[in-house]
């Protein structure tokens, strides 16, 4: 592959040098903030052989060309050209403003909770094969290897509240060590545990004359969060009036002071309230519906992909784990069908398009489709197509019927397809596993069925190119009989 001659072909299709503000890349994406988006031209980027896919999301405009090419791709488009550098991190601040308030707000949460996903996994993963464990008899439940295990396993639930400020206070400006010290204040021993609440509050204090709880908030995620947000806007004020000399001795003490008392008195349990209250209307709502809810949930969450709302949920899916009386994230498995659905669609173009070009994107989207990954499927097959992003609505409905019919429920967040079978809790491997095949099939076998309308000049080129291999071929026979 000739990368320079690639990223001459991909720059005048962005709206040239001039209409480019910064430029980064992912591990498979190149990621342009443009300054008028409506000067790239995508239908002719995507007949570009190395492309597969390109599209607007999230204020960005994303160029899929594949991992290991795209870093050589964006080294030669920044090769004599004076062309702004930026960080993944920079640009998606940047890519915010160009987005609603909705979906603001749903980056935000994104920003916050993607990074503490791996420690979630971790534990969510060793909860889930110590189940297993303990159920088949591998393990004793009373052994001091389990109690240990048991204590690792729960570890990032319990902590959740400091993991959550420490990220949180990177997205929202304010000293992540400080609002790490604030989570710890939320979670002291000092504190009733928040799992024992069934029983009642145990011991109240008065300070000022107000009556304080003395309860925790292990598990919890609306409450720091709030918490860390008014920390940043409380550090930030004191900042404006408090002497330079005074400032390192004054500032972080009034912080902590200031935002610690109000999130005991007021954040924490309002927090609290609100939280308990999405949790368990979203669990009324999964049991009262049943695999209507799985159906519902499971055909539109392709769509809420597409308008970047489906990063908040990250922040539901943590409340639904750290809620004592739920436990469990009873909607990732659900995700998880819409995913696996988008590569059964996919799968399906392959074999019905005569568009060479869209074979060769169609099975490596299939593929990352079933790692959990489909923006390649999405926006580089189906959606172009609309019909395969219908049939693989229908084949996550279809999934996702079956996995509330059967109660599958997950131990982590953030991983879908094959790898979510290692947090998936222990009586449900099968049934998860039963649910792709539902979803990736049905997705299929309805693309199949409902067809699609290529582009004319898609299906012309295809064409062309069979014309000529047949003439090259033609040729070549020719010269070998002279």
């Amino acid at each position: 592959m000739d990368y320079g001659k690639l990223a001459n072909q991909i720059l005048p299709l962005v709206g040239g040098e001039g209409n480019i503000e910064s430029v980064t890349h992912c591990a498979t994406r190149l990621r342009f903030m443009l300054k008028d988006d409506s000067l790239a031209r995508t239908k002719e980027l995507e007949k570009i052989d190395a492309v597969k896919g390109a599209f607007l999301s999230s204020g960005q405009y994303q160029i899929i060309i594949g991992q290991g090419a795209v870093n050589k791709v964006y080294a030669e488009l920044l090769k004599g050209r004076s062309i702004a550098q930026s960080s993944v991190s920079e640009q998606k601040k940047s890519a915010m403003k160009k987005m609603n308030p909705l979906q603001r707000f749903a980056r935000m949460l994104s920003n916050i909770f993607v990074p503490i996903i791996p420690a979630i996994v971790a534990s969510g993963l060793l909860m889930g094969l110590l189940g297993m464990s303990t159920r088949f008899g591998w393990i004793d439940g009373k052994s001091g290897v389990f109690q240990v295990l048991d204590m690792f396993s729960n570890a990032a639930f319990v902590f959740l509240p400091v993991l959550i400020a420490f990220s949180a206070a990177k997205e929202f400006g304010t000293n992540p060590f400080l609002a790490s010290a604030l989570g710890a204040i939320m979670i002291h021993p000092a504190l009733q545990n928040a799992w024992t609440l069934g029983d009642g509050i145990k011991n109240s204090i008065n300070v000022f004359g107000l009556n304080i709880g003395m309860v925790g908030y292990q598990g919890t995620v609306l409450p720091i969060l709030i918490a860390v947000w008014v920390m940043a806007y409380v550090e930030r004020s004191l900042r404006k009036i408090i002497p330079n000399v005074l400032d390192i001795l004054l500032t972080p003490f009034l912080t902590v002071m200031i935002t610690g008392f109000f999130s005991l008195i007021v954040i924490g349990p309002a927090g609290r309230m609100i939280g308990d209250g999405i949790s368990i209307g979203l669990q009324t709502l999964y049991n009262t519906l049943g695999p209507v809810a799985g159906l519902l949930f499971g055909g539109l969450y392709s769509t809420i992909v597409i308008t970047g709302i489906h990063h908040s949920f990250h922040a539901i899916e943590a409340g639904l784990l750290g809620n004592k009386d739920i436990g469990i994230n009873f909607l990732l498995p659900i995700w998880a069908m819409a995913n696996i659905a988008q590569g059964g669609a996919a799968l399906a173009v392959y074999f019905k398009t005569k568009n060479q070009k869209l074979k060769q994107v169609a099975v490596p989207a299939s593929l990352s489709c079933l790692l959990g990954i489909t923006e390649a499927a999405i926006f580089g097959v189906n959606l172009r197509l609309v019909k395969p992003f219908i049939a693989a609505a229908i084949g996550g409905a279809l999934g996702g019927g079956y996995i509330v019919l059967t109660k599958v429920g997950m131990n982590g967040l953030g991983v879908t397809g094959i790898p979510g079978i290692a947090i998936v809790s222990g009586p449900s491997m099968i049934n998860y596993i039963i649910g792709m095949i539902i979803a990736f099939a049905g997705a299929f076998a309805g693309t199949l069925v409902l067809g699609f309308k290529e582009e004319k000049q898609d299906t012309e080129d295809s064409v062309e190119n069979n014309e000529n291999k047949t003439q090259s071929s033609l040729k070549q026979q020719v010269a070998s009989i002279k």
